[in-house]
C-alpha cells in the first residue's frame, strides 16, 4: 500500500510539473481581431497611458491596507487625490493625533522619506508598516499616486 502512495505523489507531481513546459494554448483564435485601420502612434500613446496609469507591482503592500476609490477608506485612509494634501487632511478618515499636527505635505520629497520609514517620519502614526526600502519601487508609488483623482 505504501508503494501505491508513492506512486500516486509521483504520478501527481509529474502531471503539474508537465503542465509548466507547456505552450501557451492559442488564445488568437478567440481574440477578437484588431482595428488595422488604426494608426499605430495612436496604439503606442494608447499603451504608453495605460502603463503610465497601472498600479505597480509595489503597490501591492500599499493595497493591503488602503483603497484607491474616493472616500473608501480602509484600515487606512483611501490614497485617491492624496498626492498634495496636507497630512491627516482626508475627510472620513481618522487619523493619529501625530499625522494630523505632523505639518507634513505629501509632495514626493516628503512621500518618499514616509515611505521609506513612515514610523520615523512621524513618530506615532498609526500605520505600523516598517517601510520600503527600495528607492525605485518608492517612486514608482507615488508617481501611481500621482495619478490617482
Amino acid at each position: 500500500m505504501r508503494n501505491v502512495g508513492k506512486t500516486l505523489v509521483a504520478f501527481t507531481l509529474a502531471l503539474g510539473l508537465s503542465a509548466c513546459g507547456s505552450p501557451p494554448e492559442d488564445k488568437a483564435a478567440e481574440a477578437p481581431a484588431a482595428d488595422t485601420a488604426a494608426p499605430a502612434a495612436s496604439a503606442s500613446a494608447a499603451a504608453t497611458t495605460a502603463a503610465a496609469d497601472a498600479k505597480p507591482a509595489a503597490f501591492a503592500q500599499c493595497a493591503a491596507c488602503h483603497a484607491v476609490e474616493p472616500g473608501k477608506h480602509g484600515v487606512g485612509p483611501s490614497l485617491a487625490g492624496v498626492f498634495g494634501t496636507k497630512a491627516g487632511d482626508i475627510p472620513g478618515y481618522t487619523f493619529s493625533e501625530a499625522m494630523k499636527n505632523s505639518g507634513l505635505t505629501w509632495d514626493e520629497a516628503t512621500l518618499d522619506e514616509y515611505l521609506a520609514a513612515p514610523m520615523k517620519k512621524v513618530p506615532g502614526t498609526k500605520m505600523t508598516y516598517a517601510g520600503m526600502s527600495n528607492p525605485a519601487q518608492r517612486q514608482e508609488i507615488i508617481a501611481y499616486l500621482k495619478t490617482l483623482k
